[in-house]
């Protein structure tokens, strides 16, 4: 204690030099905008950086859980390919149709930072504007449904996790079409719940909740979870489900981003029935 006493004592003009200079600084960059916005632009590229490191360390040693999930992903992908079913009907045959094509794309990227323990909780994509994002896109793993892009800069992107206040997925009970509405109640960060089900809705635990297709942001059958307790909470003549989700938010690597090829034309329709009058 004593030798870092004399330490100080002994170099105290530069300790004082260096707070000055940090002062200084400050002052600086509040009174002048050109060094304010050099700051600000400096910082987020900065921020952008470090977050971009600090996943590439982790990600090195979450190299085993990738290759599990992108074993699964190839799982997956092999049970969609035709030779991967037994043709045993002699009778079968294929219709090619010339007006069945492709409405959604994905734009692959990484998450760099993510917070599952706030009340509104955001995801940083690697991925922004040059790289075709834009607002509004859904974004969704293999495992399930993660969130909505919010802001776009040129080559990041912040998304509103499913583990938000404000996001709301429209959704429906796979085995029976019903629909109802996807919304996080914190705080546990496993489950979310589904609720506007009618009371004579045949639910049971385990059923699997997947998205409805009644939006133009993520396609139908994107799964979310399985229902794991359900309730009709007291005022209420609704069934409220409560859904374990199928991918964990803590551990979130790699994403899809959801962009809808006709999204642009169906928006300029229904604006178009909402302010045409109707004459019967």
């Amino acid at each position: 204690m004593r030798n870092l006493i004399n330490f100080i004592v002994k170099y105290h003009f530069f300790f004082i030099f260096l707070a000055l200079q940090v002062v200084a600084f400050i002052i600086l960059i509040q009174n002048s905008y050109y060094h304010r916005s050099f700051w600000m632009n400096s910082s987020n590229y900065i921020t952008g950086s470090l977050y971009t490191r600090y996943t590439n360390i982790g990600e090195y040693f979450q190299l085993k859980n990738i290759n599990e999930q992108l074993s699964r992903e190839n799982h997956n992908l092999i049970k969609q390919i035709p030779y991967s079913f037994l043709k045993t009907d002699q009778q079968i045959f294929t219709h090619r149709d010339t007006l069945y094509r492709r409405q959604y794309t994905y734009i692959n990227a990484r998450v760099i930072n993510n917070s599952v323990n706030r009340r509104n909780n955001y995801l940083t994509l690697n991925k922004g504007r040059s790289h075709g994002i834009k607002p509004d896109m859904g974004v969704i793993t293999s495992q399930g449904v993660i969130g909505i892009v919010k802001d776009v800069s040129a080559n990041f992107s912040s998304a509103l996790s499913l583990l938000h206040a404000d996001t709301r997925i429209s959704a429906k009970i796979m085995k029976n079409d019903h629909l109802g509405t996807i919304l996080w109640d914190a705080p546990d960060y496993r489950t979310v719940i589904m609720e506007h089900i009618p009371p004579h809705v045949d639910v049971k635990l385990g059923d699997t909740i997947i998205t409805s297709g009644h939006s133009k942001i993520f396609p139908e059958g994107i799964h979310i979870g399985t229902v794991s307790n359900y309730e009709i909470r007291r005022g209420e003549s609704f069934i409220t489900l409560k859904v374990e989700l199928f991918e964990d938010f803590n551990n979130l690597t790699y994403v899809h981003v959801v962009k809808n090829l006709y999204r642009q034309e169906q928006e300029e329709l229904e604006e178009q029935a909402e302010t045409e009058p109707m004459f019967w």
